[in-house]
Order: structure tokens, then sequence, then C-alpha cells
């Protein structure tokens, strides 16, 4: 049997953005694309062109390579042609593959908060979605607060769908701005809609006030929606979005969807899920939920005794799905063989085959283990994990070693009598017996260590010219001043490649080090 489509749109970058507390820089938003991209989402909404310096800087280029790549606006004002429009101006410019376009569809909304009549804004959505269709891009429309909207005034409600369908609309998406609609209802007003367009044409957008952001999502595509829209660990406003880490491996692993529909994320790229989920919270700088659903540290423990006996005879007993298919593991007394399935998977991606049998990968995953209950993450910090790897296999080259290193911060005043702090780095190193010492001054004591690194790796010097650190984040694993710090480096180079070190010591300064030495290494690794 033919499946039919399934669209998987992702706003984290736009809408996950209204997160309290959270604020994605130029870095963040290129790598989460990425992630999303080697997911195999459809759509990656990256933010609004035009609205602020990052998410203009993100649109100067295209950044996905097989998704469609969207940028977020407003229909023109009123009283405006489209031509001279700003806004319009700035989403069309963009190196977007399409434009969505948010468009209220409850009257009181569009005479309350837009001031203009009921007319006005639906000939601005008409003129919108045509003039993006007349750029050469893909033209979606969100549906602001289309199911309190239809409660309220189903005619209008279901005119902005018409509109926007008639103007050449490629999706019309229905949104459940304010959270507070329940599944039956979803479920009933699709059906409706579905009397004015075709469900391959109309998506769903669920909020999560309710807690049922992803029932109401999946109540959607019972009813006939082929297109959903959430965000990664369910970010967003208020409550937060429907939780495309949820809901895919409910899509691909569950029956009554998996034999209906098919969708860009296959069940090989699935395994990738849990990763990609803890990598997303690295970036956030934050701890991932232990609770969440497939791919949480809890998502496959067990506790009891009688429930561990049972799932040791038969893991179906109290496991939905299998742990592998979503790249987690068992946390139980048989949890080594869940660990080397997910130890196997992480080493393909470096291009490292080993049979399951090979003792190394018991001494691997007990290092991984250890290492882990230290305070070290490899989710979100693949290269350090490569590098551990081929260390435990005996095949890391020596490129350098550190003999010792030193750093001194001193706040003084300048010659103008300006109050200043300088922080200076020595650092001796070791390359094939010569000792090599370096001495520099930096924006902090981990830019001095890093320029007095480089300043000087003799043979290796011209291989790392192209090495860029373009983040730096810090967590403190347990309170107090003397707590454990875990500190994350991104890099990249001029091919375009990033990745992620870490490093972990009661001691910053230590932690950062690690780190760093560690990109330093695995650019050497890279240029084999």
């Amino acid at each position: 049997m033919t499946k039919e489509r399934l669209y998987i749109y992702d706003t984290t970058l736009r809408d996950g953005a209204q997160t309290a507390g959270v604020e994605f820089s130029l870095e963040d938003k290129i790598n989460i694309a990425l992630l999303l991209d080697g997911l195999g989402i459809d759509y990656v909404e990256g933010g609004y062109p035009g609205a602020n310096v990052v998410d203009t800087a993100f649109f100067a280029q295209k950044r996905t390579e097989a998704a469609q790549f969207v940028a977020f606006g407003m229909t023109k004002r009123a009283g405006r042609s489209v031509d001279n429009d700003p806004g319009i101006a700035d989403l069309i410019n963009s190196r977007s593959d399409a434009i969505c376009y948010v468009s209220k569809a409850w009257d009181h909304q569009v005479t309350l908060a837009l001031g203009i009549s009921t007319q006005e804004n639906l000939q601005s959505l008409a003129e919108s979605v045509g003039a993006a269709i007349a750029s050469g891009k893909e033209a979606y429309v969100d549906c602001e607060h289309f199911f309190d909207g239809y409660k309220a005034n189903r005619a209008y409600a279901l005119d902005c769908v018409k509109t926007a369908i008639e103007a050449g609309a490629r999706w019309v998406v229905l949104c459940d701005t304010n959270g507070g609609t329940m599944p039956a209802e979803i479920e009933a007003i699709v059906a409706d809609v579905l009397t004015v367009a075709p469900g391959d044409r109309l998506g769903i957008h669920a909020h999560d006030d309710t807690g049922q952001a992803v029932a109401n999502t999946l109540a959607a595509v019972r009813a006939g929606v082929r297109h959903i829209q959430g965000t990664l660990n369910g970010l967003g406003e208020r409550c937060g979005n429907a939780n495309l880490v949820t809901l895919i491996p409910t899509l691909v692993l569950k029956p009554i969807f998996a034999d209906r529909f098919e969708t860009g994320v296959t069940v090989q790229k699935l395994e990738r899920i849990t990763q990609v989920s803890r990598a997303f919270d690295e970036i956030l700088n934050r701890a991932p939920n232990r609770q969440a659903p497939y791919v949480g540290a809890s998502a496959f423990a067990t506790k009891a005794g009688i429930h561990a006996s049972a799932i040791a005879k038969d893991p179906a007993t109290y496991e939905h799905v299998t742990p592998e298919s979503v790249g987690n593991e068992r946390s139980i007394m048989v949890s080594q063989q869940a660990g080397k399935s997910n130890l196997l998977t992480s080493l393909a991606r470096f291009g490292i085959d080993l049979p399951r049998e090979d003792p190394r990968l018991d001494e691997l995953l007990r290092q991984v283990k250890e290492r882990e209950a230290r305070g070290y993450s490899y989710d979100g910090a693949e290269a350090s994990f490569c590098l551990l790897a081929h260390k435990v296999l005996d095949t890391l080259p020596r490129f350098f070693d550190v003999t010792s290193y030193r750093t001194s911060i001193e706040r003084r005043h300048n010659a103008r009598g300006e109050q200043v702090t300088v922080s200076e780095a020595v650092v001796k190193i070791d390359v094939d017996g010569e000792i090599l010492m370096s001495v520099a001054e930096g924006n902090g004591p981990v830019n001095a260590l890093d320029l007095a690194m480089r300043k000087d790796l003799g043979k290796y010097s011209d291989r790392i010219d192209d090495l860029e650190l373009v983040d730096y984040k810090v967590r403190i694993l347990d309170g107090g001043t003397g707590a454990i710090t875990r500190v994350l480096i991104e890099s990249r180079d001029r091919a375009g490649d990033r990745w992620f070190t870490v490093g972990v010591s009661p001691n910053i300064i230590d932690a950062s080090f690690e780190a760093l030495y560690e990109a330093f290494t695995y650019k050497l690794m890279k240029t084999l």
C-alpha cells in the first residue's frame, strides 16, 4: 500500500526563540539548522530577516542542504503596496527557499490588534502570498489564532484559509495560538476546514498550554492535515510548542501512523534523535529532561526489581519501543548491550568499524560511563568522543604534548590612567622532542591560551592556520564556587566543518584547556 507523505516543519529557530531565557547566537542557529537538516526535517524556519541583526545575518546565505529554508514574517501592512513594504522586501531578498507569512484568522484580533478591517486583512494576505510566488519562492501561511477565530466567527476563519489557497499558498497552517483547544475540537474543526481546502495543503501548529500540543497535532493528522509544525524539545513561548522529538518517533514507530504515513525522517535517521535532542540542550547550556518521552535518560530506565527481572527476560514487557530505535539506551543491569549498540552507531559516524565482540568496545563503554559519571557529556561533543575512541583503540596519533602551561590575570592602570584587565598565557609544547615555548596576551585566560598554543606548533602550525574557535559555553554541574565545571568549545575551519569538544574539571581554566587541546587535536586528525 502506498503511504501518504507527512511533512515536518521545524520552527525552533523562530517560535522556539520566544522561550523565556533563550537567546540564539548566529553560531547557535547555524548548528541547530545542521542538526535539523541531518535528521531529515522537511522545512527549517530560520527566523525573521530584518527583525534583528542575528536573523538578518542568518538569512544572508542558505543554511540547509536538503531541507527547505524558510523565512518568517508578516503580511504587508495595510495602506502600502507589496512593492513598498520593507518587511516584504526583507523576506523576498533573503536567501530562503520559501516565505511563511503570519496572518490573523480571528476577526476580533484583526480589528483590535491590527486596527484594520477584516477585508483589508484578506487583501494583505492575498497580495503577500502573490509577492512571494512572483519572486520564485514558495509561500506558506500561518493562520494565527485560527481555532479561537473559528469558534468566534467560522465564516471569517474559513475565508482566511480560502484566500490563502486561492492566492497560491503551498501550505495553510491552522494555529492553536493560545494553546487552549482540546483534541476532540481540533479533529472536528479540521474536518470542517477540509470542506474548503484539501488536506495536502493544510498544516497544524499547536501550543502546549494545556499539555496537549502533541495530542492536538496527532488529532489534526488523523483528521486530515499533512503538514505538522513544532520545535525541538518542545521549546516555545509560555508552555512551549508541539514537541517534534516526541512527535517524530510516534509517527515513525507507532503502527497507527507508521502504516499510513511516511516522513523525511527514516527509521535509520530516527536512531539519531536522542543525540540531536541532547546536543540541542547542550547548545542551550541546560540539562536534558530525564523524563522526556523516547529520549530522556529515564525513558528506558527501571528501578523496581520485578520490572528489571521481567525486562531481562523480555524487554517488551516494560518498553513500548526499543531504546535503540531512537538512539537511547536501557538503564538496567543489561544496559551494557544497549550501550554497545549506541557506541557502534557513533563510531560508524567517524568511519570506525568494529565488530560487537571486539573487547576494546567494552573498554570504551567503560570509559565513557566513567567519564560521564564525572561530568563529561559526549552527546554534544562528538569530536571529543572520536578522540577518546581512537585513544582506547590505540589509533590516536601523538601530534604534540603540552608539558606545562600558566595563565595570569592582572588588573592595572594603563598609560592613560584607565583601569584594564590583562590576561597572559605561557605554554610549553613538545613536538617530537623539540620543546617550544610561546607567550600571548588575550581577551581573558582562555583566549590567551588559544593564542599561545597556535603561535608555534612547530611542523603542525600550517595545519591549524584556518582553525577558528567560534563559541565557548560553561556549565556548573553542582553548586558553589568549588563546583565541577564543564566547558564546551565549538570550532570550525575553512572547509566549513564544525565540531565540539568538552573539558571537565573543578578548575574552569583546566576544563577550558582540555576542550581547547582536543579542538586542536581533532583539527590535526582531520588533516591526515
